[in-house]
């Protein structure tokens, strides 16, 4: 059985709760990435249920919240509370190089995947030159 004998435990846990650690943030963790035309974002969310889960885009920034439950009912006792809870969100300010009306997400084994496309606009494409018969130098509109 533990026992707790530090009376200023409560304290240190809802301090690192708000403010995290160097260990453990208060935030979720994020990887971000290109890979060909898709942007991904991952988005570590060990122990949260997907029903909790909660994206959204508005004009260029995404929000993702999260929500952690203890488990609660009849019979359960909390014995340790060290690992975060409660609602965490976090924000990405998206460039206009992404087409985040084709966003889509996937959460597998505690992690959240986003894939955003690049938009047209934004891939690299071929300029033609035209070619002036007198050698002067003009563009025609």
């Amino acid at each position: 059985m533990l026992m707790r004998t530090d009376p200023f435990r409560e304290m240190d846990r809802l301090a690192e709760q708000f403010f995290g650690t160097a260990a453990r943030p208060a935030t979720m963790h994020l990887d971000a990435y290109r890979d060909g035309d898709y942007f991904y974002a991952a988005f570590d969310l060990p122990g949260v249920d997907r029903d909790t889960i909660d994206c959204t885009v508005e004009r260029n920034v995404l929000t993702v919240r999260a929500e952690r439950r203890r488990p609660t009912g009849d019979g359960v006792e909390l014995v340790a509370a060290e690992r975060p809870m409660g609602t965490f969100t976090r924000r990405l300010f998206l460039g206009d190089t992404l087409d985040t009306d084709k966003l889509e997400a996937g959460y597998d084994n505690g992690v959240l995947t986003l894939r955003i496309p690049v938009a047209e606009r934004a891939k690299p494409r071929r300029v033609t030159i035209k070619a002036n018969g007198d050698g002067r130098r003009q563009i025609n509109a």
